[in-house]
């Protein structure tokens, strides 16, 4: 089935009643908010890329087992702009935004020094985080926009660089049993240095006050020096445990010099991006109680990941798991022009097939060169001793073309078993699946003309077992007559257990957060 990328989707911000089919938890209460680009198309100008469109909150609201849908664009400074113009007037990763022609000279050098440090978008289009008590619309700038996460009112702005000196923020945190989020910047030539910064943000913070968010309490955790100043690897994840955070400095680095001089040359940032296959891959072990990094050098071959799935623990060694990609094809898939070409040929444009690789660092160094220091019997991955200290991990594959991984989250850090993912062959998937990591089995979930979203596990209230919950996923539907839907699973069997259709046009989006009522 084909899915137009590049339409523009309509808002629909009152509470519409979904129909449920099927058999809804009676305690599965809460609401599930969803993010991505929904607007690809202003006046008489458009986006280039998928990821550049403007951001539209959806969101699926589950009470005494009904459910009520709503959507609504996030109302940012860059939407706003744009509507005012008619036009595209505003940056984004993959689509430069000129002034009008008819613009006075004044007017095109602002917007010239403008771009040469750039002030970047707030169309926080990639996900929903948790900051303190509030909620917030995020992409990877250093702005993210607080919303309202029932009506999808678009609140606050909010400056990273007036708590923390952050140009690019990762848009998927970490969160801690208490309420603390976890998060990780990147510094770019401050004070002659650009480095990584892992912070966090306790659980305080008032909601509803615009002069206390919860980021005026942030306490940066340790700094990481970048290994080169004007070329910062770009990154979209990382990863924790009880004890340790993990941080992938992969060779896709950002040009800073060629972001600067991009506008003038006429090019999109997103071609400042580029892969180095020669650089190794280097993983950064920090200590979250010394605030440092460990003594030990681990790196790997050159990689591209996005995805951190997990990380935990056992037995002298940190084991996490990540999906990896061999080159950054994947961005250039989504530019709109292909995925028309795609649709008009019939042909299928694909990437590099992802890889769920497992990665494990010994905590422990001490052995003879050459030899595997992995002592862990379940895993194929190996840490093998190099003559100058450092140590070579090599993964173990444990499936391969699935992307947009989720877990139980009460398993965060903690050793898990199963892993809830699309699968990802193509630019849009048709099916998604249940990974049992120790026996590799996997179970799977797709119908005809179907498009599911990233499957996100809500957990039975109370549950002991891993997989006690239930999965939801959107569903773009394009079988005649029928509606797109929420789709309901259960957890252990991976069978549906109710779709809850709403009469209106749902979209692709990226990620989402489920929000249980109580909260």
């Amino acid at each position: 089935m084909a899915y137009d990328y590049g339409k523009n989707r309509s808002e629909h911000p009152e509470p519409i009643q979904a129909e449920v089919k099927g058999f809804l938890p009676e305690w599965l209460q809460g609401t599930l908010v969803r993010n991505g680009p929904g607007l690809f198309s202003v006046g008489e100008t458009s986006y280039n890329h998928w990821f550049d469109g403007m951001a539209l909150m959806h969101s699926f609201t589950i009470k005494h087992g009904e459910v009520t849908y709503r959507s609504k664009y996030l109302r940012g400074d860059t939407y706003n702009s744009n509507m005012q113009a008619n036009r595209i007037v505003v940056s984004e990763m993959g689509t430069m935004a000129y002034p009008h022609p008819s613009k006075n000279i004044f007017s095109k050098v602002i917007t010239f020094l403008n771009h040469t440090v750039p002030d970047f978008t707030d169309n926080c289009a990639g996900n929903i985080i948790k900051y303190g008590n509030d909620y917030y619309a995020t992409s990877e700038t250093n702005y993210i926009r607080k919303i309202d996460p029932v009506t999808l009112e678009t609140q606050d702005k909010v400056d990273y660089q007036k708590y923390i000196a952050v140009n690019l923020v990762t848009s998927h945190p970490h969160y801690d049993k208490d309420g603390t989020t976890y998060n990780m910047g990147t510094s770019i030539a401050d004070k002659g240095k650009t480095k990584y910064m892992i912070f966090k943000i306790p659980a305080v913070g008032k909601s509803g006050s615009a002069e206390s968010p919860a980021l005026k309490n942030v306490e940066t955790i340790c700094t990481l020096p970048c290994r080169s100043l004007l070329t910062p690897s770009y990154y979209h994840s990382f990863g924790m445990t009880e004890n340790y955070f993990i941080f992938i400095e992969q060779p896709l680095k950002l040009d800073i010099l060629k972001m600067a001089t991009a506008y003038l040359r006429g090019v999109n940032w997103a071609s400042c991006l580029k892969l180095h296959p020669e650089d190794e891959t280097l993983i950064h072990l920090i200590d979250r109680k010394t605030k440092k990094e460990v003594g030990i050098k681990y790196y790997t071959g050159a990689m591209v990941v996005y995805h951190h799935v997990n990380a935990f623990e056992e037995d002298g060694h940190v084991v996490f798991d990540v999906i990896a990609y061999d080159d950054n094809s994947l961005y250039d898939v989504f530019y709109l022009n292909k995925l028309k070409q795609q649709d008009t040929s019939g042909s299928s444009k694909t990437f590099t097939k992802p890889k769920c690789k497992r990665f494990v660092l010994p905590l422990n160094d001490k052995g003879e060169v050459g030899e595997d220091l992995v002592k862990l019997k379940y895993t194929k991955a190996s840490s093998v001793k190099e003559k100058e200290g450092k140590i070579l991990c090599q993964p173990e594959v444990l499936t391969e073309g699935v992307e947009l991984p989720r877990i139980n989250y009460h398993y965060n850090g903690q050793k898990h078993r199963y892993v809830y993912l699309t699968v990802a062959e193509k630019a849009e998937s048709t099916m998604i699946t249940k990974l049992d990591v120790e026996t590799k089995q996997r179970l799977d979930w797709t119908a005809e003309n179907c498009l599911p979203s990233e499957p996100v596990f809500v957990p039975r209230p109370g549950a002991t077992e891993e997989d006690d919950g239930v999965i939801l996923t959107a569903v773009i539907n394009s079988n005649p007559g029928e509606s797109d839907y929420l789709l309901v699973l259960e957890g252990k069997s991976f069978k549906e257990v109710a779709r809850v259709y709403v009469n209106v046009e749902l979209h692709i989006d990226m990620h989402g957060y489920f929000i249980p009522q109580n909260d």
